[in-house]
């Protein structure tokens, strides 16, 4: 059995056939910035609740990109992560319906900025966002948990809590670098204080089908994570770059964008690997091919040389050597 079949498995295991054991938790994390993280996050979880899936979304970044993506604007005095984090306060109480059937959100503050250094000295402090989860965990279908970009003390907590991590992998090359870091925390996290964490999978980001390199970097990622890389591509688009403007995931901002019918496809992907109650609708003729076209895609590649693998985990090399692909992914 492979990893991405393990992974579906244990995941089916926690929930029963009728959809009522406890929902998976998943964090969304990269230390790098600027690749995708809470644009998958929101557009991600307004994807599963239209497909009929009870969604929660928690804000951990303190600049709060999620909520005020998801038209959440936090008052000081608010409920957000920071009282549920350093005060203790229930989550229940923190959380907010959003203008989306199915979605909840656990919105953010500025005083999560300070939150790191108010819990240096509090007990099991990267056990605070687990613990706070447990009373209502067992309320959503999927918990989609949005990280800052660094390794510190909210993203450990966000990885404790976790039963699987989704990576987004922006497609330039220097998106690359410091994969490594991130899978050694992971398996750090695992190893002492989550044993049921697991990589759940990697999400290429922000795909400008007009490079050469843009090509590269899905081949390389798809060679070293197999499987655990979604067949789905976000394109880089004005419209996905619009919505959060607006207080709107893309699929409610624009629905017939390319970005919205990307993050369709990867909704369906994610509820069928998570085995989440979800109805699946069919899809659109034009999602059909699109989705068939990556497909066929990624069957045809060929495996790159072992050292490319060693190259995209430990960036020593400053540019791709993997030679330009015949066939471009148009998502």
């Amino acid at each position: 059995m492979d990893d991405s079949n393990a992974a579906e498995v244990s995941v089916m295991e926690r929930n029963d056939v009728n959809g009522t054991g406890p929902g998976v938790t998943v964090c969304i994390a990269n230390q790098k910035g600027g690749v995708g993280k809470t644009t998958t996050a929101v557009s991600l979880a307004a994807g599963l609740a239209l497909l009929g899936a009870r969604v929660l979304v928690i804000d951990l970044d303190p600049q709060g990109n999620a909520s005020t993506g998801l038209g959440c604007r936090v008052e000081e005095g608010d409920p957000s992560t920071y009282g549920v984090l350093v005060d203790g306060d229930a989550v229940a109480d923190a959380v907010r319906p959003t203008e989306v059937d199915g979605l909840w959100l656990l919105p953010s503050s500025l005083d999560l900025a300070g939150a790191e250094v108010e819990l240096v000295p509090a007990f099991s402090r990267e056990m605070r966002l687990r613990r706070a989860l447990e009373p209502v965990v067992a309320h959503y279908d999927i918990i989609l948990i949005d990280c800052p970009p660094s390794l510190g003390l909210l993203t450990i907590n966000a990885l404790v809590a976790a039963d699987q991590v989704l990576v987004p992998i922006q497609c330039e090359y220097y998106a690359l670098e410091g994969l490594s870091q991130l899978m050694r925390t992971v398996e750090l996290v695992s190893d002492n204080l989550n044993r049921e964490l697991e990589l759940g999978g990697v999400v290429l980001t922000m795909f400008d089908g007009r490079t050469n390199l843009a090509q590269q970097v899905v081949d390389e990622v798809r060679a070293y994570f197999g499987a655990r890389a979604y067949q789905t591509v976000i394109p880089r688009t004005v419209r996905l770059s619009e919505a959060p403007s607006f207080g709107q995931p893309i699929t409610t901002f624009d629905p017939s964008s390319r970005g919205a019918r990307s993050y369709q496809r990867l909704a369906r992907e994610v509820a069928e690997r998570l085995a989440l109650p979800v109805s699946h609708d069919e899809m659109s003729a034009l999602d059909r091919l699109l989705g068939d076209k990556q497909q066929a895609n990624a069957a045809e590649q060929v495996q790159p040389e072992q050292n490319v693998a060693v190259r995209l985990v430990d960036g020593a090399d400053d540019t791709p050597v993997v030679d330009p692909p015949e066939q471009e992914v148009r998502p």
